[in-house]
């Protein structure tokens, strides 16, 4: 396992003044990386509401235990894995979220919540990662969706990380799109200038700038332009995250009920969330990350070693192997913070 500690981008942004409690609704935490886990802007009977009206999702997790990793023992135990599935679309019979097989899922990313929760680690996963998926052989890591629902993209996943992932959601991209338009846009710091595919005759320049919520999208989900494909796009979402947090942790956003209000509503139609998730436990676990910071959230990639072939011709990321066992042991001793990552994998710091 790496044992040197490495420097993890963060968030640039000045936080708000003091230590914050976060609030924002649990329905946000499903959407943003599970990241922002809110606290008193809203009273507990609008969190019971909001967070009832949210979509459950059935049988999230796999039957067979003999197939899942073991359960963690020790101080291990109290640290929490949130797997984060993402979606371009719905299925196309259904409007339901959690009834999401048969699709790939564009994002992937795991947020680990320590024994200690004094802070946060935000993981992403290639979307082409080349494994093992159970029962079908290799493929990339998004086609376990498609081929068993989220039981199986559980599944998939536990079995890269070593440990259990205690909770999921999935999370239609539109979401960014609402909640970015709600809080009034966002300010990112875009490393790499590129023409949008998604928005035609769009360009979104190098630099400082401020994104209304379709723009936010068509950033979020953009890799054709750039020669690295996904992994340009899994930074360009951190960074997108990171805003987001931003925006939303700002004292005159947290203080305005209508602004509030407005992206409660815009969350909701767009996550579902498995349905041993209560509000209990979500309010159980604000009360614990009240002293939180958006600089105490850290974002990273697992390791790769780059992009390849697959033998029938499939172009896909490779896992860096030697590296993962590292990564898995971390996840098992709740000490994913001191994981070492390549710095090319980093997501940018906002300016």
């Amino acid at each position: 396992m790496p044992t040197a500690q490495h420097e993890h981008a963060r968030h640039a942004a000045a936080p708000p003044p003091g230590r914050r409690a976060w609030s924002i609704v649990f329905v946000v935490f499903g959407l943003f990386a599970l990241v922002v886990l809110g606290v008193a802007a809203v009273t507990m009977i609008t969190l019971t509401s909001s967070f009832d009206a949210v979509e459950k999702i059935p049988d999230a997790f796999p039957t067979d235990e003999a197939a899942r990793p073991p359960e963690a023992t020790g101080q291990a135990a109290s640290a929490l894995n949130f797997l984060l599935l993402g979606s371009d679309t719905r299925g196309a019979s259904s409007s339901s979220i959690a009834n999401i097989g048969g699709q790939r899922s564009d994002t992937i990313v795991i947020v680990h919540v320590p024994a200690d929760r004094e802070h946060l680690s935000v993981m992403s996963i290639p979307r082409d990662s080349w494994l093992e998926i159970p029962g079908h052989g290799e493929a990339k890591i998004n086609a376990a969706l498609a081929y068993g629902g989220v039981p199986l993209a559980v599944q998939t996943v536990e079995g890269v990380i070593g440990a259990r992932i205690d909770h999921v959601a999935v999370v239609d991209f539109a979401g960014f799109k609402a909640v970015t338009d709600a809080l009034g846009g966002v300010d990112i710091d875009n490393p790499i200038a590129f023409d949008s595919y998604h928005l035609k005759g769009h360009s979104f320049p190098q630099g400082v700038q401020h994104l209304d919520g379709e723009q936010a999208l068509a950033f979020a989900r953009e890799r054709y332009a750039f020669s690295d494909g996904d992994f340009q796009r899994v930074r360009n979402q951190q960074l997108l995250i990171s805003a987001l947090l931003s925006g939303l942790m700002h004292k005159s956003v947290l203080a305005n009920p209508v602004t509030m209000g407005g992206v409660i509503q815009a969350v909701q139609p767009h996550v579902a969330v498995d349905d041993g998730l209560t509000t209990g436990d979500l309010g159980m676990l604000a009360a614990q990350l009240s002293g939180l910071r958006s600089e105490d959230v850290q974002f990273f990639t697992i390791p790769t070693t780059g992009t390849g072939t697959s033998a029938d011709g499939q172009s896909i990321v490779n896992l860096d192997w030697a590296a993962l066992p590292g990564v898995q042991e971390a996840f098992r001793a709740d000490a994913v913070e001191t994981v070492a990552v390549p710095p090319q994998l980093q997501v940018q710091a906002a300016g």
